[in-house]
């Protein structure tokens, strides 16, 4: 098969209020996910900087948290975002028509610049003898809540047959800022999600009952990986957490994404205040550490770029 890796890196996310006018300013808004993870800091991290010179362009950016990636995206189509903050993979499906997109694709959805790596990511309880993904039969999961990116991601395992609902005891779909402490509390076995490393919520959880991180691969795994090209391996670093071992698993990448509706040079004037200020943007957050620019142009993008962010690119020599 043909392998590609995924490094571990680090993110961050926040958001505003709709695109509009107050006196001379626009006001521009990035759906982000719940506010332990990584997607809420990195739109922080984003507003902060197109904030720092808004008295120049008059755009002022705010976050929201939400209920992550395939609301995101719902909600930059219906016009009440301007950004948002997906998984690579949801991304795909909404520009091609496929999962809860089936049929209807998000034709004006456009890529703008991916973040950070983001690992699937499996904790468990000492007590549940989860090892690996096979381990989960008749165990208590949390899936993830319907929106999230963790929820689509399970919908896809198990239309390709690497998991089923059915084999667990019991399927809950708590949002990620949940599931940490049912697991704690013995209200769940084991939950997953996606998110950049290092984690603040995935130390918490350990810290807190001792959990354990699952590896999640083998021959089903990597089925997927060929078939899907926006998935990649992945590896948690050794010592990361309280994992002696490296965490073998798999992954996506959290890409930045609009609307073809919203403005060029309001695009532009966002990738610019990112990217002339690169160096403090990878300081806002531990996930962003291992972020090359150009990099972040290419990789996870899997719709258009909008020409607001080709714009910049373009001066930088970058396209």
């Amino acid at each position: 098969m043909k392998m590609r890796s995924l490094a571990v890196g680090a993110a961050l996310v926040f958001s505003s209020t709709t695109l509009g006018m107050a006196a001379d300013q626009q006001f521009i808004s990035i759906g982000t996910g719940g506010v332990t993870g990584v997607y809420y800091p990195t739109g922080g991290a984003i507003c902060r900087l197109v904030n720092k010179d808004r008295r120049d362009h008059g755009i002022r950016c705010s976050v929201e948290s939400t209920g992550g990636s395939a609301y995101n995206i719902n909600t930059i189509q219906n016009g009440e975002l301007e950004f948002g903050v997906a998984q690579s993979d949801v991304h795909a499906n909404a520009y091609n028509g496929q999962a809860q997109w089936d049929g209807k694709p998000f034709e004006k959805l456009r890529a703008v610049f991916s973040v950070h790596p983001e690992p699937v990511t499996m904790l468990a309880s000492k007590e549940s003898g989860i090892k690996s993904l096979d381990d989960v039969k008749g165990k208590k999961l949390n899936i993830g809540n319907p929106g999230s990116g963790q929820y689509s991601t399970w919908q896809l395992l198990e239309k390709e047959g690497v998991v089923n609902t059915a084999d667990l005891a019991l399927a809950t779909e708590l949002k990620s800022a949940e599931a940490g402490q049912a697991l704690c509390d013995g209200k769940i076995d084991a939950y997953y999600w996606l998110v950049g490393h290092p984690s603040a919520s995935t130390q918490e959880t350990i810290s807190t009952c001792d959990a354990q991180l699952v590896n999640v691969e083998g021959p089903a795994i990597d089925d997927l990986l060929d078939k899907y090209s926006y998935y990649r391996t992945a590896e948690i670093p050794a010592g990361l957490y309280n994992n002696e071992e490296p965490i073998k698993t798999f992954g996506v990448g959290a890409t930045f994404v609009t609307s073809a509706d919203v403005p060029e040079e309001v695009v532009y004037t966002v990738v610019k205040g990112v990217f002339e200020n690169f160096d403090d943007f990878k300081k806002l957050h531990p996930a962003f550490a291992n972020l090359k620019e150009e990099e972040m142009i290419k990789d996870s993008l899997t719709a258009p770029l909008h020409p607001g962010a080709v714009k910049y690119y373009k001066e930088r020599g970058w396209m």
